[in-house]
């Protein structure tokens, strides 16, 4: 797994970043290194070209502050975040690192800027200067890449959630970026939303080597990811596969996180004596295993 993905191209590199939210020179003076909460502290990783990577932890974790380090919307206070070889610390590259990384929020209805769809995905083509012929093009694919296009002369405000996120991601692979970010954007959504969008950001992933960081506290939605980083009071505390991360149980659940319902399911199976597989993320064959088993 590692190997596969050491052989692809770093293209994210954060080196020891440490990033802490102050609100005042009173809080800044009481705050120690064992106070330091709702930020990253001393982090370093690897993002590499195509993956799917699940960044998980509890609220205040760190986790949304790593993702914005990503793009520049927050700089590092020590230690360094480079995105395809360009510095998110200096002014004059920070427009090159945007451009590659696109960002999806929590709430859709903050990222609406238009009252018809077609309008809303190409707002932001426009307003990095890609020209009028090029931008009709990119919003027709972007649409078609969410599977949107019946919606391009709609007006959001009567979607659902989980379409609202779709159209989000339209407007953001509109700016064609090498990579989307998604911070909690399934948070607000109800199960059938949440579906809608992880099934559109893996199709983006397979089908158009996008690389994906998905950020959430919802472990089911990792069980696809190429590899899953969980954070801890600002510190990273477990890397591996999805299957390397759900047989650390207690370690999940000290990190206030809790086991996928399959992995728990098929856990509690296996330890009263039932012949399944631990392992196994299938539904369909976790039930043909236990009743081969019977």
């Amino acid at each position: 797994m590692y190997l596969v993905l050491e052989n692809k191209k770093e293209i994210i590199s954060v080196q020891n970043a440490t990033y802490i939210y102050r609100t005042s020179a009173e809080d800044e003076a009481k705050e120690t290194a064992a106070k330091a909460v709702n930020g990253v502290q001393d982090v370093s990783l690897s993002v590499y070209e195509g993956e799917f990577l699940a960044l998980v932890g509890h609220n205040g974790s760190g986790k949304s502050t790593l993702a914005k380090l990503f793009n520049g919307l927050l700089l590092p206070q020590s230690g360094r975040v480079t995105v395809f070889g360009y510095d998110t610390k200096k002014s004059d590259e920070v427009f090159e690192v945007r451009r590659r990384v696109g960002m999806v929020f929590q709430n859709p209805d903050n990222q609406m800027v238009a009252s018809i769809v077609e309008d809303d995905v190409a707002f932001g083509p426009e307003n990095i200067g890609v020209p009028q012929p090029e931008i009709v093009e990119r919003v027709k694919w972007a649409l078609s890449a969410v599977k949107m296009s019946d919606y391009a002369d709609k007006t959001p405000t009567r979607m659902s959630g989980g379409q609202k996120q779709r159209v989000a991601i339209a407007g953001v692979l509109a700016l064609k970026p090498s990579v989307i970010v998604l911070d909690e954007s399934t948070a607000m959504l109800d199960p059938q939303g949440r579906k809608e969008v992880l099934d559109t950001v893996k199709r983006l992933n397979k089908e158009e080597n996008i690389t994906i960081i998905l950020i959430t506290h919802f472990m089911d939605e990792v069980l696809d990811a190429d590899r899953v980083i969980a954070l801890d009071g600002g510190k990273i505390v477990m890397e591996g596969t999805p299957v390397e991360i759900f047989r650390q149980e207690d370690k999940i659940k000290e990190t206030g996180l809790e086991l996928p319902i399959i992995c728990d399911l098929a856990h509690k199976l296996a330890d009263n004596g039932f012949d399944v597989d631990a392992d196994n993320f299938d539904l369909e064959k976790l039930g043909e295993e236990i009743c081969q088993s019977l």
